[in-house]
Order: structure tokens, then sequence, then C-alpha cells
């Protein structure tokens, strides 16, 4: 009887290894803290895969811990890791067309942004990361705005003179442009930049602009809004042969996984544009808002300057411009 039992806990304990050998493990990479919208964004992707229950297990290595920032996209296109959430603009040196999306006046707003994920131009931005064995699961663009130290920066020549800190650059051509000196510094370093004089103004991100307290060095702050200037695209993608390898189920399951995690991550931008006005406002910052016709004296200047040293660099360059640009 003892014998009969011990055989049918090792046979038990067998047809589990065996389900287990089945399963799949996706290793997923990216820069960010658990708190970050981009790590939550990936966290909906990973639990709803599980929930699917389709033998499917995505495991995530955050803040950098498995590859650094930038250099994610290579081994993605190798197969050497499986999923990332990364700013595309990062691989810009290996595919340049991606510094398209990172470029001023592209972008109007979050929903602008969800229509040109939704574009020919997104397409052959698609057709370009296939090329690399690359392909997108989850859309997403994060905006950005303006902090002024002494002014409020609306319009291009409020720029002019300043000591400013542009996030890209697409961004540094276009305020060099409008007479602005460009000191490059990551957003960690532009608090110290401002306490100590070295900074006037800075472009980055909403999220960095309220995490990195920004707020208790400025004066006037211009929010993403229902205009905005600075979008920087970064999606969640995947190798695609790894993906071409899973079983129909799995596919299905990450797909439908990744069609909630993109209507969450449209919502939460849209939270964290909001989420920053409330901070600086509560510290009693002064809040700027751009106008239509402040975007378009900035998309003006872009064309000159940015837009023109795109089309140079890029082969195909004035063609993907313009298909970004008849984006309504």
């Amino acid at each position: 009887m003892i014998a009969k039992l011990k055989a049918a806990v090792a046979g038990a304990a067998l047809i589990a290894a065996a389900g287990a050998a089945h399963a799949t493990e996706l290793r997923l990479s990216h820069q960010w803290s658990n708190n970050d919208v981009r790590h939550k964004v990936a966290q909906i992707v990973a639990d709803e895969v599980a929930a699917a229950g389709v033998d499917l297990d995505i495991k995530i290595f955050g803040s950098s811990s498995l590859f650094k920032a930038r250099e994610q996209y290579k081994p993605l296109s190798r197969g050497q890791l499986d999923m990332t959430v990364l700013p595309l603009s990062y691989a810009g040196g290996q595919q340049p067309a991606y510094n398209l999306t990172l470029m001023p006046g592209l972008v109007k707003n979050h929903d602008h942004a969800a229509r040109l994920s939704d574009s020919p131009f997104m397409e052959a931005l698609e057709a370009k990361m296939a090329e690399d064995d690359v392909m997108v699961l989850v859309h997403g663009y994060l905006a950005g705005g303006f902090a002024g130290k002494d002014k409020c920066i609306t319009k291009p020549e409020d720029v002019a003179g300043l000591q400013t800190r542009a996030a890209g650059k697409a961004f540094e051509q276009m305020l060099a442009g409008a007479g602005a000196s460009i000191a490059s510094m990551a957003s960690s370093e532009v608090y110290n930049a401002m306490q100590t004089g070295v900074l006037d103004a800075v472009n980055t991100s909403s999220s960095s602009f309220v995490s990195y307290r920004i707020f208790e060095q400025v004066k006037c702050y211009t929010p993403a809004g229902d205009v905005a200037l600075w979008f920087m695209y970064q999606p969640l993608l995947m190798n695609k042969s790894t993906f071409e390898g899973l079983t129909q189920e799995q596919q299905d399951a990450l797909m439908a996984a990744s069609e909630k995690a993109q209507a969450f991550y449209l919502d939460e931008a849209k939270k964290e544009d909001a989420a920053s006005v409330e901070v600086f406002e509560k510290a009693g910052v002064e809040i700027a808002n751009m106008s239509d016709a402040d975007f378009k004296a900035w998309q003006d200047l872009a064309r000159e300057t940015s837009y023109a040293a795109f089309v140079a660099d890029v082969p195909d360059g004035q063609e993907l411009l313009d298909m970004a640009l008849a984006v309504e």
C-alpha cells in the first residue's frame, strides 16, 4: 500500500514537472522603478497573460537590472532579450528613422498621439522594426513641457539668450534655432543646475518634472495640456521570432493583454500631465499654457531646424516626416 502511494506521488510529481517544462518564460527589461507608469504597463501584460492560463510567464527586470537603459534594443533584436519598454529614439543609432519619435511639434496632444500610433506612419516604422526582428505590443507616448527659473516659456522668443536643457537632440536643434544656449545633462542633474544658476530653463517629461522636484527651483511651468510640444514614443516591444514561436493561444493571450495595457497607458499618460500641474500649483509656481499659435510658431521653427536636419541625415526622411505630419 505504501509502495503504491509512493508510486502515485512520484507519478504526480512527474506529471507536474512535465507541465512545468511546457511553460514558456519570457524576460522583459526596462529602466524604471516599480512605481513608474511604464513598469505598470509591463505588469498588466504579465498579469493578464498569467491569468489566461496559457503556460506563459513574463519575468520583469526593472531599474536597468538586466540591461542598461540605452542598451536594450540590440539584444532584443538578436533574441537575447524577449521584451522591453523603452523610448524608441534610444535606438536611433540602429534605425535613424526612430528619431522621428522624439521630434518637436509632430504630436500635439495625447489623442493625436493615439492616432499617430494607428497610422501609415507607424506602419512604416513597424516595417523597419521587423527588419530588426522586433515588433510592437503596446503603443504609448508620454508628454512633457517647459519650466523657467525666472520667466514663463510658451513661444520661441521666450528662450532667446537662456541657458536651456532640452530632452533630445532634435529639441536642442530647435531651441538653438530660437537663440537659446544648450546645456546637455540628464534630468537628474537639472535640479542642481538650476539651484546653482547654471540653467535658466528646462524641457523634460511631466513625470521627471515631479520626480526630480523641479518645482522647487522655477517660477513658471508650461505643462502638456490641450497643446504640447514634447512627446516621446515609448512602446512595449517584443522579439518577433520569439512571438511567432509561441502557440496560438499564447499569442492571443499576449495580444489581449497588450490591448488592455495600451488603453491604461493612454489614460495614465493624460493623468500624469494633470497631476504635474497640481504639484506645481501647490508649490506656488505660475502655470502658463501654450496656445495653438505658440505651437505653430515652434513647429515652423522646427521645420527650419530639427526637421531639416532629420531629412538631410535619413535617406527616406522626407517621406516619413510627411507621413507623420499628414496625421491630423
